[in-house]
């Protein structure tokens, strides 16, 4: 029975390409921290009292949608860069 689990042959390229992907997301998260303080300054500068509810809901609302956004994007390219595709395909099997 075939395995269900493609195994890159390069392990050391798909090693590097997760190093590439955590390093990448430890900016992406610093990048959603500052798209949600920028959506806050934007907010408050309406003028008016912004409920606690509202800040919640904004840092978590930009904050998580660019940290989504960003990591699936990540994956898409890290699946590329560390040999899944290739070995899901057929195309990076010797055999």
């Amino acid at each position: 029975m075939a395995d269900t689990e493609p195994i890159p042959p390069h392990l050391e390229r798909a090693a590097l390409a997760w190093a590439r992907y955590k390093r990448m997301m430890k900016w992406m998260a610093l990048a959603a921290a500052v798209a949600a303080a920028l959506a806050l300054i934007y907010l408050k500068s309406s003028g008016e009292a912004m409920p606690v509810q509202m800040v919640i809901a904004t840092i978590a609302g930009v904050g998580l949608s660019v940290l989504l956004g960003t990591g699936l994007m990540g994956l898409v390219f890290l699946s590329n860069s560390g040999g899944h595709d290739d070995a899901a395909s057929g195309k990076g099997n010797p055999e």
